[in-house]
């Protein structure tokens, strides 16, 4: 499979080519169209003018990085949180594991490792690491031990719930009209 967004295929090719990319993406992915915030990391590489470095947003000057997320059109709906979560992540990604990404799954002893370090981040739940867990697996073939089991409902082969089972247009309304199920049911809930 491969990661199939209506998004340019610069942006595509980024999320594919760098770890970091991947993972500002799904930290974004929420409160706004995934299309937005998959793309976002291309845009902020634009707008730094170098590729993304862990290391660097990690040391930016937190003003500056809010200045270039809240920059029109802004990385996202809420782009001064999210530039502190994004610099806040970096500065673990730093901290951790020498600032490279990949070292979050690739140093993992299994799914459930992976799932585990995923959600030490900020702004990564459970359900957000699972799902970026599921994602690296369904569509870019990196699959720990277990990663099924850990992954949950979103581990599930012909499931249609996140970002992971997007390959076509098709896929993508379907997994539209699933959350837009669950967002129902919680609304009927409260």
């Amino acid at each position: 499979m491969a990661l199939s967004l209506p998004i340019e295929p610069e942006a595509t090719k980024l999320l594919h080519d760098n770890p970091l990319a991947l993972l500002l993406g799904m930290l974004l992915d929420q409160q706004q169209p995934m299309e937005k915030a998959f793309s976002s990391p291309y845009v902020l590489k634009q707008r730094l003018g170098r590729d993304l470095d862990a290391h660097e947003i990690a040391g930016y000057d937190p003003e500056a990085l809010e200045a270039i997320f809240a920059k029109p059109p802004a990385l996202h709906r809420f782009p001064r949180a999210f530039a502190k979560r994004a610099q806040e992540m970096c500065q673990i990604l730093v901290a951790k594991y020498d600032g490279d990404a990949a070292k979050l799954w690739t140093e993992a002893k299994n799914g459930k490792d992976a799932v585990a370090r995923i959600g030490q981040l900020p702004g990564f739940g459970k359900q957000k690491s699972q799902i970026f867990v599921a994602l690296l697996a369904k569509q870019f073939d990196i699959q720990p031990e277990g990663w099924r089991e850990a992954t949950g409902v979103f581990g599930e082969e012909g499931s249609l719930r996140s970002v992971a089972d997007i390959t076509d247009p098709t896929s993508l309304a379907k997994v539209r009209e699933y959350k837009k199920a669950m967002k129902a049911a919680a609304k009927a809930q409260d």
